[in-house]
């Protein structure tokens, strides 16, 4: 379309002179006025710990579900809990992203077994992966714990295996795992929490 400067200035006046009029509150057309629904009205709130790092920032979840026996409920939104002392209320961007994570159809939700040599994974059930982890830590303090030192002296040390204790426990928790651990001999024990 070939248009010189006049007709060019005729079409641009044209089209201030009516946002000009909107702008001043003379709309093209009929605005009708709604209240939305809260999105949240109906939720259920539950507050948690962000499962990413070892700074434990709280957060509040929300989930739709009446918890009737046959209706299953759905986390719609997660943000940070501004009652928490560490985050107050902010989140970094991967605690941001959590209702990703929740959401994502690759997380894990049932645990794993692979055989020895295999390339497929198969699930199991949670008793039977309870069973398998203790029948294995059974079977490696029994071979590899130490009651006693050259000297003599009494150690009672698993030196094999090491633990590996959750960021986002609770200090009463910890302490509860710090004990079993230490209780079973293992020397070897360490947290992501770095506070």
């Amino acid at each position: 379309m070939k248009m010189n400067r006049r007709q060019f200035f005729k079409i641009g006046a044209a089209g201030v002179s009516s946002s000009g009029l909107a702008m001043l509150g003379f709309s093209p057309r009929e605005a009708l006025a709604e209240a939305r629904a809260f999105k949240l009205a109906r939720t259920t709130e539950t507050r948690s710990t962000c499962p990413y790092c070892s700074v434990s920032c709280g957060v509040i979840m929300y989930s739709l579900g009446s918890g009737a026996k046959n209706v299953k409920g759905s986390i719609i939104h997660i943000e940070g809990d501004p009652d928490n002392p560490v985050n107050r209320g902010t989140l970094c961007p991967k605690g941001a992203g959590l209702l990703d994570m929740v959401k994502s159809p690759n997380r894990l939700k049932h645990p794993e077994y692979r055989a020895p040599g295999s390339d497929k994974w198969q699930r199991i059930t949670w008793d039977e992966a309870f069973e398998r982890i203790a029948r294995l830590m059974k079977d490696d303090r029994d071979q590899n714990f130490v009651q006693s030192n050259d000297k003599g002296q009494v150690v009672n040390r698993w030196l094999s295996t090491g633990f590996l204790a959750s960021s986002a426990s609770s200090n009463e928790s910890g302490y509860l795992t710090h004990k079993v651990i230490r209780t079973l001999g293992m020397v070897a024990m360490d947290t992501q929490a770095r506070i």
